[in-house]
């Protein structure tokens, strides 16, 4: 499949015009913490903000239901983009984190007991980490994690064994990592877990931007992503749940907006999805969110993953000829366009920061993921991070700044050497 028009695309952000204070032109691959915003996301929200604001619901006015027409369309598109059966299966939240919390008091708070284990993988973000722990300090149950192999994979022989040995109640996992790239086979794990009797919540914040999700054909239970990293804004995300699920879980948060009744002597819920949408909702966010689906659908799921993969291959090839640097991560065609590194001698920070003086912005530090990088025994690691917009010749630049951050802390390291054997000498 060929790659997408990216001088089409890159029209459509302004932001990627500008140059940085090195005075170079902006390479941004810094996508998997935070991708950029359309014009039409930008106009959508603007809209908003000038001609209609008001909170949704209840108004009796004209702007209130103008802005309740548009939230509500905004939750029609978002259940659309994940081919959930309902509109009622759709919760907005404040992020990918909101949404797992959201599971992990509501859902696991009523199902967990001492005696349960939640299940998740060793390079997951501590999105999907954190919550559980605190689950397991209010209730007893143990966290267990899948570890990788040496080609940094995990194969679905090992996902059934740790299935069977601990029979969890939930098993969260990413279908892709945010620091290794890997996707992870949503559909065949979803029915290992199933088959073991466990829930299952797929974290999608790095899957929802890069490819087609179907969270009837995964089977999913739940499923979270978040609207700033699929060109939308922050401050919103998504949590899709069956509505089983939902209709037995208790409320979250209490106050305005997910009660039906308010008496002095206790309170009945809304029907969902207000049951969990307390106070005042991300209003102009899920605007955004909705312009920012379809901005991506007009595009095409497919052909955003299809050019991703060549691009992510580009780097992962590119890198590994570079004399001094690891990938860290599987092979480039089981992943997407994420390639995280290291340089040899040269601490993370350091690279994004001469990457930086090029115009390249990358991430440095342990992204959210230190039980991995304590796994493979390593503090931080470069992180590059392709998107839609970005293109063969950006690729070129990150990997000739990167071979010039070798070039330069080689020729240091040498100097040093040099300097100590002179000092040494008797």
């Amino acid at each position: 499949m060929s790659l997408l028009d990216t001088d089409q695309i890159r029209q459509d952000f302004p932001i990627l015009d500008r140059t940085v204070t090195s005075g170079e032109q902006l390479v941004y691959l810094d996508n998997a913490a935070s991708t950029q915003r359309p014009r039409a996301v930008i106009e959508a929200m603007d809209d908003c903000y000038l001609r209609y604001y008001s909170n949704v619901h209840r108004g009796i006015h004209t702007l209130s239901e103008e802005s309740t027409r548009a939230y509500e369309a905004a939750r029609r598109t978002t259940a659309g983009f994940l081919n959930a059966s309902s509109t009622q299966e759709i919760i907005f939240t404040a992020g990918t984190t909101a949404a797992i919390n959201t599971v992990a008091r509501s859902w696991g708070d009523a199902n967990v007991s001492s005696t349960d284990v939640i299940l998740t993988l060793i390079s997951e973000h501590h999105a999907n980490i954190v919550p559980w722990h605190q689950l397991a300090a209010r209730t007893g149950c143990r966290v267990e994690f899948i570890p990788m192999d040496e080609n940094f994979e995990i194969s679905d022989t090992v996902v059934a064994e740790y299935l069977d040995r601990f029979k969890p109640k939930m098993f969260a996992f990413a279908a892709a990592s945010n620091t290794l790239g890997s996707e992870y086979p949503v559909q065949r794990w979803t029915s290992l877990a199933h088959d073991h009797g466990a829930t299952v919540l797929i974290d999608a914040a790095q899957a929802a931007p890069h490819q087609q999700i179907d969270v009837q054909q995964w089977a999913a239970d739940f499923l979270v992503f978040s609207g700033h990293k699929v060109c939308g804004p922050t401050g919103i995300g998504v949590l899709y749940g069956k509505r089983e699920l939902l209709d037995a879980m208790p409320a979250f948060l209490g106050g305005g907006g997910m009660i039906l009744n308010v008496t002095t002597e206790g309170f009945t819920t809304h029907e969902l999805p207000e049951k969990f949408e307390a106070g005042t909702p991300p209003i102009v966010e899920a605007i955004g969110l909705a312009a920012a689906l379809d901005y991506l659908s007009s595009i095409g799921m497919d052909r955003i993953h299809a050019h991703e993969r060549v691009l992510g291959e580009r780097v992962d090839a590119g890198l590994r000829q570079i004399d001094g640097v690891r990938v860290i991560g599987p092979s480039a065609d089981k992943k997407a366009g994420i390639n995280s590194f290291l340089i040899e001698g040269v601490h993370a920070h350091d690279v994004s920061q001469f990457l930086d003086g090029r115009g390249v912005a990358v991430r440095a530090g342990h992204h959210c993921t230190m039980p991995l990088h304590q796994a493979i025994g390593v503090t931080a690691t470069t992180r590059a991070s392709c998107y839609l917009y970005n293109t063969p010749a950006e690729v070129d630049r990150l990997l000739e700044a990167v071979a010039g951050v070798r070039a330069k802390f080689a020729k240091s390291g040498r100097r040093r050497r040099s300097r100590r054997s002179v000092e040494s000498a008797p």
